[in-house]
């Protein structure tokens, strides 16, 4: 790896009610919960403002494709969200597969001894760091060739 200074990437879980944001450590190896924010209109500017704020390299916005691969509702609200959020983030935007990663979260907080009831606020979160983690895992993952081009 080079000696560049890598900037957070940040992770989008749009829902119809609430979207849950994860950052990254300085290093891009870790996913962390951020904030949740309520699915409203001022929720683009409220992520543009914590794109500039935190310096933000990537955003990482979750599209929940059905099992089958296919691109169902929540999918198709998800991509056009992605569409708001291009035309106002200096910084890319990127899809990425989070099938199951609210089950993932809620078995995290389960696991972690959270009642479901008293998770709620966190669940957003918690979702985007499992749809930020694996897109790090993948990243960090690829062949050396592909970081050198």
């Amino acid at each position: 790896m080079s000696n560049a200074v890598l900037k957070p990437i940040l992770a989008i879980d749009f829902g119809r009610a609430r979207i849950g944001l994860a950052i990254s450590d300085e290093l891009q190896l870790l996913a962390h919960p951020l904030e949740t924010i309520a699915a409203s209109k001022e929720a683009v500017a409220r992520i543009a403002a914590i794109v500039r704020e935190r310096k933000i390299d990537k955003a990482i916005v979750g599209v929940p494709r059905r099992m089958s691969g296919e691109i169902g509702t929540a999918a198709t609200e998800a991509l056009k969200f992605v569409e708001r959020l291009r035309t106002v983030l200096p910084c890319e935007v990127i899809t990425w597969d989070e099938r199951l990663s609210t089950v993932a979260a809620n078995r995290a907080l389960r696991e972690a001894g959270k009642k479901t009831r008293s998770t709620r606020p966190y669940v957003d979160q918690v979702a985007a760091q499992v749809i930020l983690q694996g897109y790090l895992d993948h990243q960090n993952s690829a062949p050396a060739e592909e970081f050198s081009r």
